[in-house]
């Protein structure tokens, strides 16, 4: 009888963005030849037994013919992914005493059927948590080796194949075959790090107002609805916004490049995103496009996408309602949380909103309104897409009007982004030193406790507050709102504190009427 032989290997699986170490256990028997995968894998993992078998014996290293038995665990925990398939495939050649023991090692990568190893998505979230728990060895595929390599304290390795991985854990290198990499193969392991630069501020002709709402709204972190015709410039002003913004730090950046490793829109990364994101999801998305979804484990959506940047939302009344509603959520606590019957899984959210809408269903309600034919009933259904808890969250409200020929054709726009970009920065800095003690990074962050506390302001300050609330105009939050513009009005102007000037301004921002 032949004696039983098992073995083990280590993996991570991934719900979110929060990683867990899984132990990939082998049991080889001596019954009829079978291959198992137990614990909770997904149709992904289970297909793992077949590109094992294959991509161990193109690389001279056939298995047994045996009862092959694989368990992830901890065992109730949903695994997901093809990452998975290189902790099997050494698990497995380990405990068929083809391969010798690695110790405490992660391995993240899918294998071909020719035994290549190939990227995988989600590795610097994965590398994260394999470090928190402890884990700094890692083995990847080339191609993800940059990536992992961004987090403090890894110890990372890229191979092109299960071979190479092979002849590095000490195997006799004389059996192995290695694949011939394809040109496309090639091609596609190319780290994808190049992100275009935003347009610039100087090519917005006219719009003073908008101008200066959209510095305001980078210099504190504010959210913003632009309402106008078409073509008056709220996309062109919307775009414009990530590149007055701060570059990210190191933590926003670490956030930043996890989503976007997840959601594996682009190739391996080498290099950590530092430039705020921008999202415009069209009209037509759904909630789960939206706030993230899928089946099996929630997949990041276009708010966690935005996290640290700004989510355009252009014909913003287009959206449905439900879609705009649950936007609610994520804009007060900065996460998104998203439960499925396979697993609940949390995201990060904190984005700035820019909303854009027209002044009624044709756009063309605006001036004398002549060629309008929009009935005011119309009108209402059309801007009733957009509920007033939603708007109570948005900071700056502003008109678009049309452009006129004069400042088509002046030959010259206003400042660029370069200099506006120099006084947001200012701004933010003024704001770090403030806040930074509380834990908060821009004036769009403040919490009511502070705003009636610390930065409580004088009543000859707040006077129009006041007058506002009494008749209705605001509410408690819409109030906390215009101080918080407020503060950044100052910040703009280096002040060390709103005048009454400064809340008028802010009051100003937040009076423009959708219709």
């Amino acid at each position: 009888m032949v004696a039983q032989r098992f073995a083990r290997a280590l993996s991570v699986a991934l719900i979110g963005l929060e990683g867990t170490v899984v132990d990939v256990e082998t049991d080889i028997g001596s019954q009829l030849p079978s291959f198992n995968v137990l614990g909770l894998p997904d149709l992904s993992v289970r297909e793992s037994k077949d590109r094992v078998r294959s991509a161990a014996r193109n690389s001279g290293v056939a298995l047994s013919p045996r009862q092959i038995t694989v368990n992830l665990t901890p065992a109730m925990l949903p695994k997901k992914g093809s990452h998975f398939d290189l902790a099997i495939a050494v698990s497995v050649l380990q405990a068929d005493g083809v391969m010798p023991r690695t110790g405490q090692v992660i391995y993240l990568a899918e294998l071909a059927l020719d035994g290549a190893l190939r990227p995988v998505r989600g590795v610097l979230p994965a590398v994260l948590a394999a470090v928190r728990e402890g884990f700094p060895r890692i083995v990847v595929a080339t191609a993800n080796a940059a990536e992992a390599a961004l987090v403090p304290g890894v110890q990372v390795q890229g191979f092109d194949c299960l071979a190479d991985v092979l002849e590095a854990a000490g195997a006799d290198p004389k059996d192995l075959v290695r694949p011939v990499a394809s040109e496309q193969e090639v091609a596609s392991a190319v780290p994808e790090d190049l992100e275009p630069e935003p347009p610039d501020l100087a090519d917005v002709a006219g719009q003073y107002d908008g101008r200066a709402a959209v510095e305001l709204a980078a210099a504190g972190g504010h959210h913003l609805l632009m309402s106008g015709p078409p073509g008056s410039g709220k996309t062109l002003l919307a775009e414009r916004l990530p590149g007055l913004l701060p570059v990210l730090d190191d933590d926003a950046a670490t956030e930043v490049t996890a989503v976007r490793s997840l959601g594996a829109r682009v190739g391996p990364r080498h290099e950590l995103i530092r430039r705020p994101p921008f999202e415009s999801p069209h009209h037509s998305a759904s909630a789960a496009a939206l706030l993230g979804g899928g089946s099996g484990i929630p997949r990041p959506g276009a708010v966690s996408r935005a996290h640290r940047g700004v989510l355009f939302l252009d014909e913003a009344p287009e959206f449905d309602r439900g879609v705009l509603d649950a936007l609610r959520q994520p804009l007060e606590t900065g996460t998104v949380r998203i439960d499925r019957a396979a697993a609940s899984a949390r995201y990060p959210a904190r984005f700035q909103l820019v909303l854009a809408a027209n002044p009624c269903p044709c756009g063309r309600a605006t001036g004398k309104a002549q060629e309008c034919r929009c009935t005011p009933r119309e009108r209402r259904s059309y801007f009733g897409k957009l509920s007033g808890p939603l708007l109570d969250r948005v900071d700056l409200r502003i008109q678009v009007p049309p452009v006129s020929y004069a400042e088509l054709t002046a030959g010259h726009g206003g400042e660029d982004s370069a200099t506006v970009a120099a006084r947001v920065a200012s701004a933010r800095a003024a704001q770090g030193y403030r806040l930074g003690p509380f834990g908060l990074r821009c004036n769009a962050e403040i919490g009511a406790a502070l705003l009636t506390g610390r930065l409580r302001r004088p009543p000859k300050v707040t006077a129009a507050l006041e007058h506002e609330m009494e008749r209705g105009a605001l509410t408690a939050r819409g109030m906390q709102r215009v101080l918080r513009v407020a503060w950044t009005v100052a910040d703009l102007d280096g002040r060390d504190a709103p005048t009454a000037e400064d809340v008028d301004t802010a009051l100003y921002f937040r009076s423009a009427a959708l219709s």
